[in-house]
């Protein structure tokens, strides 16, 4: 699971338990001026992934870690997909994060408000 915050001008994504090494990675920190926006949605697991690199996807289990499609990277962190937020992104090395967390709605109201705020 991850826990995400905003920290300035920054979103601040910390993965944590084991998911650090399933995902390969335990923070990632993301300028706010490059966040589209965000979503719930719990649907997404069902999709596509692409190429794993370096990930782990165990269905039904986890999946973590960057994934490839269609040319782009998407980072992934999700156990259960009912608790999952998509974050969109541009110029960054991601394209978009795939989170799962404690409260999809507030975790989209907080990354939103914040980009309210920014503008």
């Amino acid at each position: 699971m991850a826990l995400i915050r905003i920290d300035g001008d920054d979103l601040v994504v910390v993965i944590e338990g084991l998911d650090k090494l399933w995902a390969f990675k335990g923070r990632l920190t993301i300028p706010l001026a490059n966040i589209r926006g965000a979503t719930a949605d719990p649907g997404i697991a069902t999709a596509p992934k692409g190429i794993r690199a370096p990930g782990s996807h165990v269905p039904g289990v986890i999946i973590a870690g960057t994934f490839h499609q269609d040319g782009d990277k998407v980072f992934w962190d999700v156990r259960d997909a009912s608790k999952a937020v998509v974050v969109e992104l541009a110029d960054e090395k991601y394209a978009r994060l795939v989170l799962q967390v404690d409260d999809p709605r507030a975790t989209v109201a907080l990354i939103e408000n914040a980009l309210v705020r920014r503008r």
